[in-house]
């Protein structure tokens, strides 16, 4: 009977790898939660005068999203490869391609759309649409990965929607969803799947 059960999570768990992307690093979200809140309060700084890089606050802010978008993605990509070969996964797949597909169409066209909203002037209202599309790509991504990725679209949506009625607190809130979820949501994924597949391998 042990066997048998055995047999079926090592098919469930062969059917998932062949699936589903599962090499994504908790420890990835807790970074990218790092750089999201020193870029905030960097950014914070730029707008309260006290910082600049060129002495253009556009072109000062432009930089900096440049950077901390740079910084986290470089993260993501370097702990989800080596958890990718902890786990003897292949890290660039089908499945990855397929992943970059539903994320990557909705995180353009809000970058795109939140450019617009700052040539129009329409500074107070990027936040919002940064964190409503950002949550619609996870959404989105959640059917190729980890269900939890899902919760965590969901929560940056809503906190998009708070930051388009509550625009004087658009950093604020840009922060909690970029920064502050990054980092709780990297250390639940960590706990919930990276740890056990630490001691597999350990």
């Amino acid at each position: 009977m042990d066997r048998n059960m055995d047999d079926l999570r090592y098919i469930r768990s062969t059917m998932e790898r062949s699936t589903k992307f599962l090499s994504l690093s908790g420890i990835s979200g807790v970074i990218a939660g790092l750089v999201a809140l020193c870029g905030a309060y960097l950014a914070y700084l730029i707008m309260k005068g006290s910082f600049t890089l060129t002495g253009i606050l556009l072109f000062d802010l432009f930089i900096l999203a440049t950077i901390v978008l740079v910084v986290a993605c470089s993260a993501g990509i370097y702990f989800s490869a080596r958890k990718a070969k902890k786990i003897g996964a292949k890290f660039w797949t089908q499945v990855t391609v397929q992943l970059i597909k539903d994320a990557g169409v909705p995180l353009v066209v809000g970058g795109l759309f939140s450019l617009i909203l700052v040539y129009q002037g329409y500074f107070g209202m990027t936040a919002s649409a940064m964190l409503i599309f950002y949550g619609i790509a996870l959404i989105n991504a959640g059917a190729r990965t980890y269900r939890d990725i899902k919760i965590l679209g969901a929560c940056e949506i809503v906190l998009g929607l708070l930051a388009g009625v509550f625009i004087g607190n658009g950093l604020l809130l840009w922060a909690i969803g970029f920064g502050v979820l990054h980092i709780v949501y990297g250390i639940v994924m960590y706990m919930k799947y990276d740890a056990k597949s630490d001691k597999a391998n350990g």
